[in-house]
């Protein structure tokens, strides 16, 4: 047998351009870590995080859902405000309360810039939605709001619209009113006609099948019934439109608002409607307050 051969001397040897080259482009100085990942490298800022996306939540659910002191709760809650990646909203029903909810569109921006920082390629793709696909069928969507005149209507509208039909959606009001001209108004620029559509009472709705039933009034949601289905329960904090002005062109602009804000949850909200399981159930202690 050969003696063996000697390779200390090649080890770690070559050309010194190369080494300058790749040490150059790889090896970036000792930075601190994007303010997106300190953020949520924190386990309860990365549970508060999850809990708002399912839904909007006051400050006493999120305490009681993750089992934390309320003053923690806050500082962290703030703490995520200051970072973009958390808004709030006073409630319509009860004004002692707040509701947070996730901005979608900055901790996308922030999650996609973090991976960049860390790899140019690190760019997070989706691939594409087909919820007609999902679990054997359709899935099957409510939205409730107050009057069935304007948030939830636009709301329906817009998930039958942007997942292709793939969705089955339906909408219904608590105390529905007729359909107001500004909601007809912001979805025909969007080449989507409701003028046809008739507003209905929830409990039109409340002995059918939905896989998700999503309140967009604070107030609906003191008054949102059971349903015997037992679907995902998940509340979306959003001001009435009709209430921005006492005209309609005095409301437009407010209309204009909340349809692109639902654009903006509906397309965050397609894709899990492909998954088996899209959203955690939501316990009934959500809905009343204690």
């Amino acid at each position: 047998m050969p003696p063996p051969i000697d390779q200390s001397p090649l080890i770690g040897y070559a050309p010194t351009s190369t080494v300058t080259r790749v040490d150059s482009a790889l090896v970036a100085e000792a930075d601190d870590p994007p303010r997106f990942v300190q953020l949520v490298a924190n386990p309860l800022r990365w549970r508060l995080l999850q809990e708002l996306i399912r839904s909007d939540r006051a400050v006493w659910e999120l305490t009681e859902r993750l089992d934390a002191p309320q003053n923690l709760v806050s500082y962290h809650l703030r703490q995520l405000r200051d970072g973009g990646l958390v808004r709030a909203r006073r409630s319509a029903a009860d004004g002692r309360d707040t509701y947070y909810a996730v901005d979608l569109v900055s901790c996308e921006q922030q999650l996609r810039a973090a991976g960049v920082a860390l790899h140019p390629a690190f760019i997070p793709t989706g691939a594409p939605a087909n919820p007609g696909k999902a679990g054997g069928g359709r899935r099957r969507v409510l939205f409730l709001c107050t009057g069935n005149s304007a948030r939830s209507q636009m709301a329906e509208a817009l998930l039958e619209h942007m997942s292709g039909r793939g969705v089955e959606t339906a909408s219904a009001g608590s105390h529905p009113k007729p359909l107001h001209p500004n909601a007809i108004r912001v979805m025909r620029t969007r080449g989507i006609d409701i003028s046809a559509n008739r507003t209905k009472h929830l409990d039109e709705f409340v002995p059918q099948r939905f896989d998700l039933v999503i309140t967009l009034c604070d107030r609906v949601r003191e008054v949102c019934p059971e349903f015997p289905s037992h679907p995902t329960l998940v509340h979306w904090s959003m001001p009435d439109p009709a209430q921005a002005g006492s005209t309609d062109r005095a409301s437009h602009p407010a209309f204009e608002r909340t349809a692109a804000e639902l654009e903006t949850r509906i397309r965050f909200l397609v894709p899990l409607l492909t998954q088996q399981s899209p959203i955690t159930k939501t316990r009934r202690s959500s809905h009343v307050k204690r």
